[in-house]
């Protein structure tokens, strides 16, 4: 009987869809994947440091494009004087933060080229505040030089590579950033394995490496982890 047993556990365990996470996600976030068909491994590409920084008050308007942005300055001595400006943001969890903490939020995109558009029309007179990290895309600074708007970039926290070999074979790996797929690849190669991504700067980091991509509907987690599902349980589901 025991040996049925293992032998039961051991196909059982053959016949789950595995999936590297490449981001350590909340509970209420992995549990959306919590089917006894999934097998579930994540794992943290990215360490995330948070840096003391200085910022001019005589600004018209807070951008952030980053949840991580918002954590860092959240610790800053000038909070309370922070809290008193206005906000625009990149991400829909990004808004939900800074609303949560006491931030007014005047608009929001998925997409910072979204968010250039939202600025010409509403914000083009306004000077920014622009908190980001290290690996920072070049879209906003040079929408604001272009059109000669005034912002001060301050550098407020700072990605860095935390790759590891992972051994195991997955079905699924999930990028959330395209610094992310760059640390996987330091230690680990893509071959058959469908990648899922969180949005289309992070599939553009991946398309050198695979075709076999999969784009969230919306650059949040839930989105992936939606697509996931929609995908193996609709398509790929094993017997």
């Amino acid at each position: 009987l025991l040996m049925i047993f293992y032998l039961w556990e051991y196909f059982h365990k053959m016949s789950k869809i595995k999936i590297l996470s490449t981001k350590k996600l909340h509970l209420s976030e992995s549990s959306m994947l919590s089917d006894s068909k999934f097998d579930w491994t994540e794992e943290d590409f990215i360490r995330i440091e948070f840096l003391d920084f200085e910022t001019n008050t005589d600004i018209d308007l807070l951008l952030f494009t980053s949840k991580n942005a918002v954590l860092s300055v959240l610790k800053n001595k000038k909070i309370d004087f922070l809290k008193q400006i206005k906000c625009i943001c990149v991400g829909e969890k990004t808004e939900e933060l800074l609303e949560e903490n006491g931030f007014k939020v005047l608009d929001f995109a998925h997409y910072a080229e979204d968010l250039t558009k939202i600025i010409s029309k509403k914000h083009s007179g306004k000077s920014f505040a622009f908190f980001c990290g290290n690996l920072r895309r070049d879209v906003l600074p040079d929408f604001f030089k272009e059109k000669k708007i005034e912002f001060h970039e301050i550098q407020v926290y700072k990605n860095e590579f935390s790759s590891k070999r992972i051994n195991k074979k997955f079905d699924a790996i999930l990028f959330f950033s395209p610094s992310g797929v760059m640390s996987f690849l330091e230690k680990n190669r893509i071959s058959d394995e469908v990648c899922f991504c969180i949005g289309t700067t992070t599939s553009e980091a991946l398309e050198p490496y695979t075709k076999n991509i999969i784009l969230s509907e919306k650059p949040t987690i839930t989105s992936v982890l939606e697509k996931v599902k929609e995908y193996f349980f609709n398509f790929h589901l094993p017997n």
